[in-house]
């Protein structure tokens, strides 16, 4: 039985019935709605109206999108009127339009449980709203009383802090004088004999956070996300906007990461945290304010309170909100990271767990082509994994991801650059995919379009969006096979969150993906040394460790019924001591646990610290000796690398429904692969399926010299590949390998251009003997226009060659193309390598060919910017830029090469089977 399959057909009804299909298990699987890349879907002041809401809906079903996410956002400059406020009559009745029409279209309704980010709003009161610490001291004289009232220097926050906690402290005496406090705030106490007194007051203050980019009706406070009773009114107002309109009712509501910034604490922490530690907060005063003395004293306090705030925000936000989307029979959708807590453990309690990128990875992949400014991307492997470990040790079905955020400056993002980010979430286990994003512009909109600051703008204003269908059909084809099985990660990983916990930078901290080379190195490094090895790691919680088992030949087995070789714990400093009798359990029962370079040195926090310190030291001498580092840990795994990895593919592997695998696989570096290469796991059949061509058919597979099956891969720098293996024989036509059959032959001359579209208007055709890019015509529009231009030529085929296949090369292209032979659509090239194969379209004697080249809409811009045309109108942060310049001109731009800019050459092919 599948797990996945009931799971995905629970979770999305209909639409995922369909994923293992009827047919047989050679074929590409089903596609499912949820199968397809989603997006963001910004409204702009919410100004949208029928017409402009199912224009761009019928685009994004044309192209092959799956569903859209609904994020209202900030306006559009003078066009207030237009503006509808958030969950009014009218703004219900266009979320009913698209409700509708998706239904039509066959696309999946999703929405922001909010506007901008994060939960916050109008129906947010003073009082409800994010809370702050506040600490003050006072000196005081012994026989003296404190000079002035008890409130916050912070003239602010006087007006709204409440007094938590007021201590008197004379080096180990501390004395609760709270209720000595005067109704004017004056304290009626008076210092005790003994020497100078110290007198703090604690204070729950407010961060007086606002909803980023609000949309009209969103604006307000943001919700105190550890008060439940908050959490619940702000939640009241969906239920009122619902009240009957249920039917339209979203399936999945999301949340942007966790950015509230400085919310720090809440009323109740000192009684949960007494109750948490047995010891109190407040008798700790002086050393927990102290961030510039750092002690062992300090380091335990404050990881006490950080463990409280985390297990605060779990109860009283995650859990709640989710118990009030399943009441409505939604699911909802988390971004976690940036969370006060062990972000594992929220990514597993949600129903979709949504990791992000952001930035663009610097790859070595020969024929990429970024340009423009951009920014180192925070979407390490290390860090998205948080998301996809959540989800497979509680059996979630999907991993969502934020892609292509701040990918590269604006207007500069290619299709081409896209899809690596891609492949490496795929990789990392993301298996659902959401554009950031697409703004919505009426139909008709002048260009640009309607624009988000950060967004990579997957719209219909962009040039992009003319051949965005390949990119979503690549997408859909993988995601197909990422959701089929079950995930087959090699190994856990224990995360040491005590071990940050402890570090004392300062109170609050927050796992937010920018800052994760700073907090965790360390384990970075760490999960980088297992991918090299050739393993595929899953990190573990504290609290998902209670619920391993252990199954066959030492396995670990998780709650969601996912397998692992071993579990691997780092040599970490603090470890629970419940965390050890789970893995001192689970080695007594058979289980592959391996410490590396130490056993825990101690037990975090402070509560009972001698009774679990003494408790973590019996435990410890029963356990085994640990491994020399991590490089023996690996050795004694018994997982079987994947020497794919080894070698710098970027790898993700899934059990499948025929008691085989399947793989994921990306090429992200500048090493071809052609010859024979090592799976880890056993197969006597492998398939070899092409997610951007469709193509598929049997492997070539022998096994190696220790048994080891072996597949014959060509793989070209920048290519990805799927394969599914089979445990017995399986009949299917052969996969198609090719060599070469004689030197590219360069097609150099006839050559004409003719632009089929372009703004402004450029007519006439250019004809050229030297193919070039349109850019360098003798034409000053072509260096500023967007749009698509015609390359055409005839040219006949090499006398004496004889070829199975024939691959056109593009060359640097400049970006996309729809490739026409003799009339005839070959089909889209879109991302390295540059190439297609024609061979099954050319005819003996002269062929004509027609290659349509759309480019980025760079130099356009840049255009308006030195004529000081208008076109950044939109209020709030209205267009910022990736190097967050204060000024955002792009007047100096250089002209930014479009069309074919190099050779183009066929190379002939022969079969090599």
């Amino acid at each position: 039985m599948n797990i996945r399959k009931i799971a995905l057909g629970c979770m999305f009804g209909s639409m995922a019935v369909a994923m293992y299909g009827g047919g047989s298990p050679t074929d590409w699987y089903e596609e499912a709605t949820v199968n397809r890349p989603f997006v963001r879907w910004w409204w702009h002041g919410s100004a949208v109206d029928p017409a402009g809401l199912t224009y761009n809906l019928e685009e994004f079903a044309r192209q092959g999108l799956g569903g859209v996410e609904i994020t209202p956002i900030f306006g559009v400059q003078g066009n207030e009127a237009n503006d509808i406020p958030y969950l009014s009559e009218k703004w219900m009745s266009m979320l009913r339009h698209v409700s509708e029409e998706n239904k039509r279209l066959g696309l999946q309704t999703e929405m922001n449980n909010g506007t901008g980010w994060p939960f916050g709003g109008p129906q947010v009161t003073e009082a409800e709203s994010a809370r702050k610490l506040v600490i003050r001291k006072w000196d005081v004289a012994a026989g003296k009383k404190v000079d002035g009232k008890i409130v916050p220097e912070d003239a602010r926050q006087r007006r709204v802090a409440t007094v938590e906690k007021i201590m008197a402290v004379n080096g180990d005496r501390r004395i609760d004088i709270t209720d000595r406090l005067k109704k004017d705030t004056t304290l009626n106490w008076k210092a005790p004999k003994g020497g100078n007194w110290e007198v703090y007051a604690l204070f729950a203050g407010r961060t007086f956070q606002k909803v980023k980019r609000a949309a009209p009706g969103g604006e307000g406070y943001v919700v105190n996300h550890y008060d439940s009773t908050a959490v619940k009114k702000y939640l009241d107002r969906f239920d009122k906007a619902f009240s009957g309109n249920q039917d339209i009712f979203p399936k999945v509501l999301f949340n942007d990461s966790y950015e509230v910034y400085g919310s720090d604490w809440t009323e109740g922490l000192f009684d949960k945290f007494a109750e948490d530690h047995g010891y109190r907060l407040e008798q700790y005063l002086p050393e927990f304010a102290d961030t510039k003395n750092q002690t062992e004293l300090r380091g335990r306090i404050v990881r006490d309170y950080r463990y409280t705030l985390g297990k605060i925000l779990k109860e009283n936000f995650t859990d709640v909100w989710t118990r009030w989307a399943h009441s409505h029979g939604a699911q909802i959708r988390n971004q976690s990271h940036g969370s006060a807590a062990n972000i594992i453990d929220l990514y597993a309690v949600v129903d979709i767990p949504e990791c992000e990128s952001f930035g663009r990875s610097e790859l070595d992949i020969p024929g990429l082509h970024p340009t423009g400014p951009f920014r180192h991307s925070d979407a390490d492997p290390a860090v998205l994994k948080f998301a996809s470990s959540g989800a497979h040790l509680a059996g979630k079905p999907l991993v969502s991801a934020e892609t292509l955020t701040w990918l590269t400056e604006h207007f500069h993002t290619s299709l081409s650059l896209a899809k690596p980010e891609i492949d490496q979430m795929m990789a990392a286990g993301v298996n659902h995919m959401f554009f950031h994003g697409a703004p919505y512009s009426p139909k008709g909109a002048a260009f640009p379009g309607w624009l988000f600051y950060a967004s990579v703008n997957m719209s219909p204003t962009n040039t992009i969006w003319k051949d965005a269908d390949g990119l979503f059909k690549y997408i859909t084809r993988c995601q197909a096979f990422l959701t089929a099985g079950n995930p087959d990660s090699d190994v856990l990983l224990y995360f040491p969150i005590d071990d940050l916990w402890h570090r004392q930078d300062g109170i609050y901290m927050m796992f937010d993906i920018h800052s994760m080379d700073k907090k965790m190195p360390e384990v970075k490094q760490m999960v980088r040394e297992l991918v090299n090895a050739g393993l595929d790691p899953d990190y573990l919680s504290d609290a998902l460790a209670q619920d391993l088992e252990v199954g066959s030949n030492g396995s670990i087995v998780s709650k969601g019924g996912n397998v692992y070789k071993a579990l691997i714990v780092p040599p970490v400093n603090f470890m629970p001591v419940e965390t050890l009798e789970t893995l001192k359990r689970l080695k007594e029962q058979g289980g592959n646990v391996i410490f590396t370079g130490h056993l825990p040195k101690d037990v975090p926090g402070l509560g009972n610290l001698e009774e679990r310190r003494n408790r973590l030291k019996a435990l410890e001498s029963e356990m085994a000796t640990p491994a020399k580092d991590l490089q023996a840990a690996i050795r004694m795994t018994g997982a079987r690398p994947e020497p794919l990895r080894e070698r710098g593919v970027s790898l993700l592997r899934r059990t499948n429904e025929v008691d085989g695998h399947n793989y994921f696989l990306a090429l992200l570096s500048g090493n071809a692969i052609d010859g024979w290469e090592t799976l880890a796991t056993p197969a006597e059949s492998v398939m070899i399926f092409d997610p951007l061509t469709g193509k598929k058919g049997m492997a070539r597979t022998r096994k190696g010299i220790n048994g080891n099956t072996e597949i014959y891969l060509q793989v070209e720098p920048g290519q990805s590949l799927l394969l599914k293996t089979f445990p017995g024989k399986v009949d299917a036509e052969d996969w198609a390998y090719y060599k070469k059959a004689g030197d590219p032959y360069v097609i150099n001359k006839g050559w004409s251009i003719e632009f089929v579209e372009s703004e402004p208007s450029i007519e006439g055709v250019f004809k050229t003997d030297t193919l070039t890019a349109w850019t360098n015509l003798p034409v000053d529009a072509a260096k500023v226009n967007t749009g698509t231009a015609r390359y055409s030529v005839d040219f006949t085929l090499p006398d004496g060659v004889s070829a199975d296949e024939w691959l056109l090369d593009l060359g640097d292209l400049r970006e996309s193309a729809r490739v026409y032979v003799n009339g005839a659509e070959a089909g889209t090239v879109w991302s390295v390598p540059f190439a297609i194969e024609i061979g099954k379209l050319l005819k003996p004697g002269v062929n004509h060919l027609d290659i349509d080249v759309t480019n980025l809409p760079a130099n356009r811009i840049a255009d308006y910017d030195r004529k000081g045309k208008k076109w950044k109108i939109f209020k709030d942060a209205n267009v910022a830029s990736v190097t967050n310049s204060k000024v955002v001109d792009f007047s100096e731009w250089e002209t930014v090469p479009a069309g074919l800019n190099s050779k183009v050459s066929l190379t002939p092919l022969i079969i090599d089977n």
